[in-house]
């Protein structure tokens, strides 16, 4: 089967190189693609934001199922398009990723379908949310409500600080209480009626050690998370994912791919954080790297219909991803400077995934964005996992970037 995956960063690398371990692959093509994907993807240049240029490109291709890895692209609908012309294509459509798509159509909807989360105020505009955040006890959640690529949100502890995050937001906000617990990211696949409970995760999000400096798309993770428990992801999966499916599907749109959910565990049990309507990045790194199942099958399956019939198997180690971003990370990263001994991290038994890096014109390996690389290891428990990512990231050779050095410390 010819297969298309969409998007250019360290997930979509993730799900090129599981997707090439499966029998079931033909040609896979990845656009845009990375300089790792190029080694186990054909990459090709297309905007994947481009309904029409998709699914013209998957009809010349005769492309069988059509992975779409970041929200950019189920945004814009393009799983609606692909669907309407028969091809399988794995995440939900533009309705149903309204759930990432804006967070106060996913507030509203748990206020409605009494789904533990902060309590919250939208509002039309930055400006209009100037008096509420400047007189409101603190600390607030200051939210850009559109799509801001896991980050655009801002824990303000002055009021100083939410007025500056509403000066960077150019649309309607959410202010959202500020919930206190450990975090927790659990990740579901689901076909409309069928739920695949995937393994969980614990993000990273700061910048720096010991959880300092601005949010970012995240800078590690390590999976399964350490505070997610049985219990307590079963209980999220009663209060949050299901009637959230349930509410979906009442609408008359079902959902169908995978859901993240990022949970905070309160004192008072897990409450949702907010929802994503694809594989997490460096999350996806991990789940990849854990997974014995075949992905095709999988997702195949799921686009289909008949989740039921997949079932995915999992590796009983524990996977830490340490992400290795450029300098200037999440503000303007700084660019062009050249990475090299990546194989001799490799060659200790981790997997480097690419997110942010290109080959320069003398054929060098170079960053080209913000997080760069993810260097991903598994270990009988965090701390053999943790110490084979740091000895592998120390061989590499790159004077352009930082990484944390705390990731899945206890």
């Amino acid at each position: 089967m010819d297969i298309l995956v969409l998007g250019g960063g360290g997930r979509e690398h993730a799900l090129c190189w599981k997707l090439r371990q499966s029998e079931r692959t033909g040609r896979l093509v990845c656009a845009p693609g990375n300089a790792g994907i190029a080694a186990v993807a054909e990459c090709v240049d297309l905007d994947i934001t481009d309904v029409a240029a998709v699914t013209a490109f998957v009809r010349a291709n005769t492309i069988g199922l059509v992975v779409v890895g970041p929200e950019g692209p189920l945004v814009a609908g393009v799983v609606d398009a692909l669907r309407g012309l028969g091809i399988p294509a794995f995440g939900p459509t533009a309705a149903a990723a309204q759930l990432e798509g804006s967070k106060g159509f996913t507030k509203d909807l748990c206020r409605a379908a009494g789904i533990p989360t902060a309590g919250y105020r939208r509002f039309k505009s930055a400006a209009s949310a100037h008096h509420y955040v400047a007189v409101h006890p603190l600390p607030v959640v200051v939210k850009a409500d559109g799509l801001a690529g896991g980050k655009g949100v801002t824990v303000a502890e002055t009021n100083e600080e939410g007025l500056a995050a509403l000066a960077d937001i150019d649309g309607p906000v959410v202010i959202e209480q500020c919930l206190s617990g450990p975090e927790a990211s659990l990740f579901v696949l689901t076909d409309g009626k069928t739920i695949s409970i995937w393994p969980s995760a614990q993000d990273h999000k700061r910048a720096f050690d010991d959880d300092t400096g601005p949010n970012t798309g995240g800078m590690g993770v390590v999976s399964p998370s350490p505070r997610l428990t049985d219990a307590l992801r079963d209980q999220a999966i009663e209060t949050i994912i299901k009637p959230t499916l349930k509410a979906l599907a009442e609408a008359g749109t079902p959902y169908t791919g995978v859901l993240y959910a990022g949970l905070m565990l309160t004192p008072q049990g897990p409450q949702l954080i907010e929802y994503n309507c694809r594989f997490g990045d460096p999350e996806a790194q991990a789940l990849m790297l854990r997974l014995d199942g075949d992905l095709v099958e999988i997702l195949l399956a799921c686009a289909e219909g008949r989740l039921h019939e997949a079932a995915a198997s999992w590796s009983a180690e524990t996977a830490v991803t340490v992400v290795y971003a450029a300098m200037g990370y999440p503000g303007a990263p700084i660019t062009g400077t050249v990475i090299d001994e990546v194989e001799a991290a490799e060659a200790l038994g981790v997997q480097v995934f690419h997110a942010g890096t290109r080959r320069n014109a003398a054929g060098k390996l170079v960053a080209a964005g913000g997080r760069v690389l993810a260097i991903s290891a598994l270990g009988h428990d965090v701390g053999e996992a943790r110490s084979l990512a740091y000895a592998a990231i120390r061989k590499i050779r790159w004077h352009g970037g930082f990484y944390r050095r705390d990731i899945g410390r206890v």
